[in-house]
């Protein structure tokens, strides 16, 4: 029994302790408030006047965000909320996300800032965390001196291939071939063909061996590959985890939270795949690396010669194919999206192609090279514009390492720098940037390629960074150009005649870690 005399004392012990917790509160919030003063004064910088109500503790702001993610609204909803902003010259807000402070801008120079000029500021955070599960310790998780140790590694390997990778790619396109002729020219999506393109052509420059995905009974073609662990199925649960992956990072810290069976099944599915062939390159001698080299380029073959650490090799195999097999594919879908609705670009593109290389059977396609490619201005306008309007990467983010600023959107009119406290998330939204009316004009949602031959886009800067910018940019920009291009040529040099059937403009966009077409991209091919 508790006596009359302890219940005064614990009645006495909470009132004192229900007096004391406000005003510890009071004083820990004035004094916050003051280093905050000192830290503004000390860095020039004026607090973010566009702060958006996000309900209870962000709660209501993320489950709207994976709401508009599923339905593939997420995108467009982004450009909307800049639109709808209490001050719209300023072009960055702040809200919350699960009980996470988010800024988020589409401002160039503060994404100018963040990439390249205040590079040290900044980190990726929690991606580590976030991708871990499937993509380890590889050039896209890493921060510091992990990340330089890989990006030396892997930058020689960018360098030697680009030519040689044009010749690799006929026979995938050959095959390729075999599935828009069983057509005759009917509907299909060829969004679903160009993922099993880039799948095919990914895993053999990487691994040496194709995963043959665009082999199958339908076009009379039998799998004749060894088989093994973690082989069938690849592509799929490489899908799969990535779409999770996505997810784990809206939740931020938070992400372990998302971790299903399903996606650990996946998960070991891939790391299976990818130990099999790091497995054979392992037990290769000197002599028959050298004998792989010699007979063609072979990313896992090179990277061997580098380190013997079948870990680094899985993870950074992986790290690459993630960036090098759905980019491509996004790209060349959105591509033929476009070309589809707009008839008198397709017709442009043609002719250009046609002069240089021919058509048909008159096609010459020893000439299609890394160089030729590079000639072709309107090949690369048609690219442009596309990556332009749908960038790989939509939006990305990164972490402030210590109290600093970001060059604009503090102040009542946005002009002075924002504070951005130590461990602060900024996401920059490269898809809103790239149809900014201020920066692009009032076409900016038009699909117009010939914008590329105006003096305007001559002085974009960081207003246009489809494969983002300053020490992190991307190592294999030039590898997904070519392959792209060497794509668009062979199937304009194919099939010269491209029928329209999904003329939405604001049609859905899946948003993974990488974009695409949600429901495919239907079109005539003949």
């Amino acid at each position: 029994m508790i006596s009359s005399q302890q219940v005064d004392e614990y009645s006495s012990y909470f009132t004192k302790w229900y007096l004391i917790a406000p005003l510890a509160y009071l004083l820990f919030k004035v004094i916050d408030l003051i280093r905050l003063w000192r830290v503004l004064r000390q860095l020039g910088a004026k607090p973010l006047v566009n702060n958006l109500n996000d309900g209870s503790f962000g709660i209501k702001a993320g489950r709207q965000i994976l709401k508009l993610k599923a339905t593939g609204e997420l995108l467009d909803f982004n450009i909307e909320r800049f639109k709808n902003l209490e001050n719209t010259d300023i072009d960055t807000f702040s809200l919350r996300v699960f009980g996470a402070p988010i800024i988020i801008t589409k401002d160039p120079e503060n994404i100018k800032a963040m990439l390249a000029t205040q590079f040290n500021d900044f980190s990726l955070g929690f991606r580590h965390g976030h991708f871990k599960p499937l993509l380890g310790d590889g050039i896209f998780t890493l921060d510091g001196e992990g990340w330089k140790h890989s990006r030396a590694m892997l930058r020689p390997q960018f360098a030697r291939e680009q030519v040689a990778h044009v010749k690799a790619l006929e026979p995938h396109m050959q095959t390729l071939a075999k599935h828009v002729r069983k057509y005759n020219g009917a509907k299909f999506d060829i969004q679903e063909l160009f993922f099993r393109l880039t799948v095919d052509s990914a895993t053999e420059f990487l691994f040496g061996e194709s995963v043959v995905s665009l082999e199958d009974a339908s076009i009379g073609m039998e799998k004749n590959a060894v088989s093994f662990d973690g082989k069938d199925g690849f592509a799929d649960a490489f899908n799969y985890s990535q779409e999770i992956l996505a997810t784990r990072a809206v939740f931020q810290k938070f992400s372990w939270i998302i971790n299903p069976k399903k996606f650990r099944d996946c998960n070991a599915k891939v790391h299976q795949f990818a130990d099999y062939y790091v497995g054979q390159a392992l037990k290769a001698t000197p002599e028959e690396i050298e004998k792989k080299s010699s007979e063609g380029y072979t990313f896992l073959y090179e990277l061997v010669k580098h380190t013997r650490d079948p870990k680094i090799l899985r993870d950074q195999l992986l790290n690459i194919l993630v960036a090098g097999r759905d980019t491509t594919a996004g790209l060349l879908s959105f591509a033929f999206y476009e070309l589809a609705r707009n008839p008198e670009v397709w017709r442009k593109l043609k002719e250009e192609i046609y002069e240089k290389f021919g058509s048909g059977d008159d096609a010459r396609i020893d000439e299609i090279t890394f160089e030729s490619l590079k000639k072709c201005e309107y090949l690369k306008a048609v690219i442009n514009e596309t990556l332009r309007l749908y960038p790989s990467v939509p939006q990305n983010f990164r972490v402030a390492t210590k109290d600093t600023t970001l060059p604009r959107g503090g102040g009542p009119d946005g002009h002075s720098p924002v504070f951005i406290p130590k461990g602060q998330n900024v996401i920059y939204q490269v898809y809103v940037t790239h149809r900014d009316q201020k920066v692009y004009g009032k076409d900016a949602e038009q699909y117009r390629p010939e914008r590329w031959f105006e003096p305007s886009t001559r002085k974009l800067g960081w207003a246009f960074v489809p494969f983002n910018g300053g020490p992190r940019i991307c190592l294999g920009q030039q590898f997904a150009l070519t392959e792209a291009s060497y794509v668009i040529t062979r199937l304009a040099q194919m099939f010269p005649n491209l029928d329209c059937y999904h003329d939405e403009p604001n049609f859905k966009k899946q948003s993974h870690l990488t974009m695409s077409i949600k429901d495919g991209c239907p079109i005539g091919l003949y």
